[in-house]
């Protein structure tokens, strides 16, 4: 009852800033991230808004909402294939329940670069994921070269190998090929939404998470773990998803706007992330937490497996095609 409570009133609030906007363009796009004012992904929502705005003289007004404020990402997903002004940036693991192709894109350690990750998610090959997505639920991808950062693993213990994780509750995102990654690597993985990760290592309710560097420094994480441990088992893709119902009542002019402005939003994203994610290293090294080298490739026998479990080796095979082009 109360996950639908919550979710329920997460849908009151976007259609109530929905009909308050209204009157502000001819178009609102309401757009949600979980993470903070102070994240790179904030930085591109604000690139994307000023272009957008800009470019349309105003006709498409485009509103922020940082926190999770208008609920988690699987509820700002609904909301657009419900047809709400509703965008969200969110990863190809939560979209894959729609289109299975696009878990791929969040498979553990198989794009490890920007360039590798730009020439996939302009390819024709995810061209064709995402024409599937929209006809099979709804979602229509904007961009998806909005790279987040490396996730490392965060504890209140050293960890050295997988068999240190044995037991280790570790918020994860709440799809199967990060749970199943995750739980290769020896933890138990637990979803959560991102804002309730503090006080829930705060409480003990977990026992660590995993993450990438700013995300771990905006959050204060910090003051509530004491070891990170750079594994790089996740190069985090993500895009900017909107509803196909909401993007079709656009002119055609104004479709091609805000697909341009979302990539180019996606750049600046990526450009603060790559600055950042050293610095935000050096900061949480500053502020306490103790940074450990770990032997990598360990980690990644171990997640080996997941490729044949959820049915992706062919995939894996095709992005492989991909990026020896």
């Amino acid at each position: 009852m109360k996950l639908i409570t919550k979710s329920i009133a997460a849908s009151l609030v976007a259609l109530a800033v929905s009909s308050s906007a209204a009157l502000a363009g001819s178009y609102m796009l309401n757009v949600s991230t979980s993470q903070s004012t102070d994240n790179p992904v904030y930085f591109g929502l604000e690139a994307f808004k000023k272009n957008v705005e800009e470019r349309t003289k105003g006709d498409i007004k485009v509103r922020i909402f940082a926190n999770s404020q208008l609920g988690n990402d699987e509820d700002i997903l609904e909301q657009a294939r419900a047809g709400a002004n509703t965008a969200v940036v969110v990863d190809g693991g939560r979209l894959a329940e729609f289109a299975p192709e696009l878990a791929i894109l969040s498979a553990p350690f198989l794009i490890t670069s920007v360039e590798d990750m730009n020439k996939v998610v302009t390819s024709d090959l995810f061209n064709g994921w995402s024409d599937k997505l929209a006809g099979a639920s709804g979602h229509r991808i904007l961009g998806f070269n909005w790279y987040q950062g490396e996730r490392h693993f965060l504890t209140k213990k050293p960890i050295k190998t997988p068999a240190d994780l044995a037991g280790v509750r570790t918020r994860t995102i709440g799809a199967p090929i990060f749970m199943e990654s995750v739980r290769l690597m020896g933890a138990t993985p637990t979803p959560m939404g991102w804002p309730e990760v503090y006080p829930a290592l705060q409480q003990g309710v977990i026992d660590g998470a995993e993450a990438q560097s700013p995300s771990i420094h905006d959050s204060s994480l910090f003051e509530v773990a004491t070891h990170y441990t750079k594994t790089g088992h996740f190069f985090l893709i993500t895009g900017l998803v909107t509803g196909d119902a909401w993007f079709n009542t656009l002119p055609a002019e104004y479709k091609t706007v805000v697909r341009e402005e979302a990539l180019r939003a996606g750049d600046v994203a990526t450009q603060v992330t790559l600055e950042l994610q050293e610095k935000a290293m050096k900061q949480l090294a500053e502020k306490g937490l103790i940074i450990d080298e770990v032997d990598t490739a360990i980690f990644k026998e171990a997640t080996e497996p997941v490729f044949a479990q959820l049915g992706l080796e062919d995939l894996r095979k095709q992005v492989n095609d991909v990026l020896a082009k």
